[in-house]
């Protein structure tokens, strides 16, 4: 992993590299203690937000993991004379920006007293998909993420011109080129990323406006879909984060004739993907 560019500017060459060797210290030979990011859904409920803890030892089963807790009136979910929020571990990923035993782990939120706060649209699924009825039917979900790469400072697409547009579309969709594809360094970090974190990415492309792309996330079962997808879009933005380029999965970044931003999802159950699963459908 690397410092973002704008640290790297502010830096002389030896503090840099000093930096990055920080940055990408290999713990695993000094220490038995992990690193645990904690990713949860903010007030939004589109926005993510994280925080690290140091746990004793490796952890791969999250009803291992602690609870925690965050100031929720500082993220819009809880007012500020009742402030704290739980955060129940979910899923275990794999950190690709530590790595070693470290890792990411998606939680969702809930009051001091157990009881899901608005935000938790995770707490209602996982009793659907635990339902028997639901449960044998296997429901599988592959999910379409489409986004768009914005410059930092100016919120418009990469690649296009400041405070002007490119050309009409019809070049841009899985193109390749200078003049073409923009942003494919982020693209594909996130990518091996996911790869690594234990997301099941299924593959990317570049989509049809400039500066806008798409990864697929499954097959996937049930509640772990909305996990997988959730911490994709996490990493994305973490790496745009280092990159110094601002994500977006406005479903509609700018105004016109210019292709939207969606996450189409394709779904199956075990009854529709036999013979004969046409006519259940």
């Amino acid at each position: 992993r690397l410092p973002s560019s704008a640290t790297l500017r502010a830096l002389s060459q030896p503090a840099m590299a000093l930096l990055t060797d920080l940055l990408n210290l290999d713990l695993t030979d000094s220490t038995e203690k992990i690193i645990a990011e904690y990713i949860w859904i903010g007030g939004s409920g589109m926005d993510l937000r994280s925080k690290a803890r140091t746990l004793p030892g490796p952890v791969t089963d999250p009803s291992k993991l602690p609870k925690w807790n965050y100031d929720g009136s500082s993220t819009g979910q809880a007012p500020g004379e009742d402030s704290e929020v739980i955060l129940y571990p979910q899923a275990i990923f794999k950190d690709p920006f530590r790595k070693g035993n470290n890792i990411l782990v998606m939680c969702d939120c809930y009051t001091p007293a157990g009881v899901p706060i608005p935000t938790n649209k995770r707490y209602n699924a996982a009793k659907i998909f635990s339902n028997p009825d639901v449960a044998k039917e296997e429901p599988w979900y592959g999910i379409e993420q489409e986004y768009t790469l914005l410059q930092k400072d100016i919120n418009w697409p990469l690649g296009w011109p400041v405070g002007g547009f490119p050309g009409p579309q019809g070049p841009y969709y899985c193109s390749i080129g200078a003049d073409k594809s923009f942003g494919r360094d982020i693209v594909d970090s996130h990518y091996k990323a996911c790869l690594f974190a234990g997301v099941n990415i299924s593959g990317i492309n570049g989509e049809v406006m400039p500066g806008q792309w798409e990864f697929q996330v499954g097959p996937t079962v049930g509640i772990s879909a909305g996990d997988q997808v959730w911490v994709a879009r996490y990493l994305l933005e973490r790496i745009t984060e280092i990159a110094g380029v601002v994500v977006t999965f406005d479903p509609k970044p700018i105004p016109g004739d210019w292709n939207g931003a969606g996450a189409h999802t394709n779904y199956s159950t075990e009854s529709m993907r036999k013979d004969g699963g046409f006519k259940v459908i």
